[in-house]
């Protein structure tokens, strides 16, 4: 236990640090806008390319990225029904929808690498994979529909063409599987540049973060659907793939990770609410913040 704080309280101690630097006026919203887009343009896609062609892809977790989109597949045809069922206004059900989508596995890195090791990270990385997918095509054409820009087929094209994550998963899984490697110069750049990653999110976070709920049900119902409900679903196909062990484990950990730090990315980029994502994910992490490090004692 005592290492899991030691690991991830620095991570919470960011987002405090982007909240007073809000408080006294050295970043505004629009600042935490620009930390989001150099997030997006810039440290996310390195992060891809250094963890996702450094994976072993073999056929013994063939089943994991099912599995995530399953849980993530269940999670957007219940977000919609509860949020039209709130009447929530397009930008916000966006919002909802999109959260409830987006599992957070980078919250859960310190946790698991923590806890588990080599052998759980790599797990962790393969579960996420199809989560990073579907967030950079699926999940980011939701947000897209719902955002105040524009909506034609030709401007969504054009976003996901110009999408530097995208092309960070299709390049990486490339290189993984004719296993070539990036040279030394470029591999330590990009790996520069992707741990800035967190930190970016979290003081962009703590820019955003209000101790003010807004819209209290929404916020309840979609920590509920993403971490309650994704732990059911996650228990159900665990029952049905016959999961044991540590694979098990990751994936009931996965399956109820809070809501993803991309939702605040994705209202940022494509003008939804942004004051109800940032609650969202606050709440989510906070929640979070308890939650893991207690599954983690308890199960593992």
């Amino acid at each position: 236990m005592t290492a899991l704080f030691t690991d991830t309280f620095p991570i919470i101690l960011i987002a405090f640090i982007g909240y007073l630097l809000k408080v006294f006026k050295v970043l505004r919203a629009e600042q935490g806008d620009l930390l989001l887009r150099l997030v997006f343009y810039v440290s996310l896609p390195a992060l891809i390319l250094v963890s996702f062609s450094e994976i072993t892809l073999t056929m013994q977790y063939a089943y994991l990225p099912f599995i995530t989109a399953s849980i993530i597949a269940s999670m957007f045809g219940l977000s919609y029904l509860i949020g039209k069922t709130l009447k929530l206004p397009g930008p916000r059900l966006g919002v909802f929808i999109i959260g409830t989508m987006i599992l957070n596995n980078g919250f859960l890195l310190p946790f698991v690498i923590a806890a588990y090791g080599d052998e759980g990270l790599t797990r962790l990385l393969i579960f996420d994979f199809m989560n990073a997918l579907l967030a950079f095509t699926w999940v980011y054409f939701i947000a897209c529909k719902y955002g105040g820009n524009s909506h034609d087929r030709k401007t969504l094209f054009r976003k996901f063409l110009y999408s530097p994550p995208i092309w960070a998963i299709v390049i990486s899984i490339i290189m993984n599987l004719t296993q070539v490697k990036a040279p030394a110069v470029l591999l330590n750049t990009f790996q520069l540049a992707g741990e800035t990653t967190v930190p970016l999110i979290m003081l962009s976070l703590g820019v955003y973060f209000t101790p003010r709920l807004v819209y209290p049900r929404g916020i309840i119902a979609g920590i509920i659907i993403r971490m309650c409900v994704g732990l059911l679903i996650g228990y159900g196909l665990s029952e049905i793939f016959g999961l044991t062990g540590l694979t098990r484990l990751i994936v009931l950990l996965g399956s109820s990770a809070p809501i993803g730090f991309n939702t605040i990315t994705f209202a940022s980029m494509e003008n939804l609410d942004r004051e109800f994502a940032a609650s969202l994910v606050s709440t989510a992490i906070v929640t979070g913040i308890i939650y893991v490090p207690l599954f983690i004692y308890f199960m593992g």
